[in-house]
């Protein structure tokens, strides 16, 4: 059975310490937190607390300028002002930016994924903001554009646009995939002719990497985009 403690704010696993949570860094314009985006917010925050509570010495001082950087990870509003209470602590940490490293909003659309039903006829044009989960088919000559990732659970055999004001994590996902043309922030993809009827089958999704779009079975989501994870499980009640 794996054991594991934590010791002096460190996680240890089988005697082996594990990657922290919170790196600090000084920088030339202050202090730079990079935050694991691989861990639970809640534990990467009780890490956080730790050490603002027990590095007294290394947090007095004049003000100084806080740069925090979460990675891939989208926050709620709940989560950013829980993290800006435990710095509120010390009054010379000042918040100056909180980034994500994909160029994303560090804040999570609080409406989480809007669920729309119908169908996509030709001719048609389904625009939304942020996340959509379309409950219906997608028909040829059709078109959906949003500004986060699509999932369509039916046929998607129209245009799909997905993070449609840069955003290159966005994904597109369909029961049955088989579009007539698939667009990822500035990036536009033709199927291959083999994504005829007897191609693509199963729930897939499209991807961008290294500036193309990809393909992969729906079971590799969360190996590819491990952020969406998180995001799922912030909506779920």
């Amino acid at each position: 059975m794996c054991r594991k403690h934590r010791e002096n704010g460190v996680n240890w696993i089988m005697g082996k310490v594990m990657k922290p949570g919170v790196n600090i860094k000084g920088t030339k314009g202050g202090l730079l937190f990079l935050l694991d985006e691989s861990r639970p917010f809640s534990a990467v925050l009780s890490e956080l607390k730790y050490k603002l509570e027990n590095g007294s010495n290394l947090w007095e001082g004049p003000d100084t300028r806080v740069l925090i950087k979460l990675g891939r990870r989208q926050i709620t509003r709940d989560e950013e002002k829980e993290m800006r209470r435990l710095f509120s602590s010390h009054k010379n940490l000042i918040i100056h930016s909180i980034e994500t490293s994909n160029g994303r909003p560090y804040l999570v659309d609080d409406r989480g994924i809007q669920i729309l039903t119908g169908t996509v006829r030709s001719g048609q044009v389904l625009e939304h903001r942020g996340d959509l989960l379309l409950l219906g088919d997608v028909n040829p000559g059709g078109t959906v554009r949003s500004t986060g990732s699509i999932y369509v659970l039916g046929a998607l055999r129209g245009l799909a646009h997905a993070g449609g004001e840069g955003d290159e994590e966005a994904i597109i996902a369909a029961s049955s995939l088989y579009p007539t043309q698939l667009r990822i922030a500035g990036v536009v993809s033709r199927p291959p002719d083999e994504w005829g009827e007897s191609g693509v089958t199963g729930m897939n999704f499209a991807y961008l990497v290294n500036g193309q779009i990809a393909v992969d079975k729906m079971h590799q989501l969360t190996r590819i985009r491990p952020e969406i994870e998180w995001k799922e499980n912030r909506f779920r009640s």
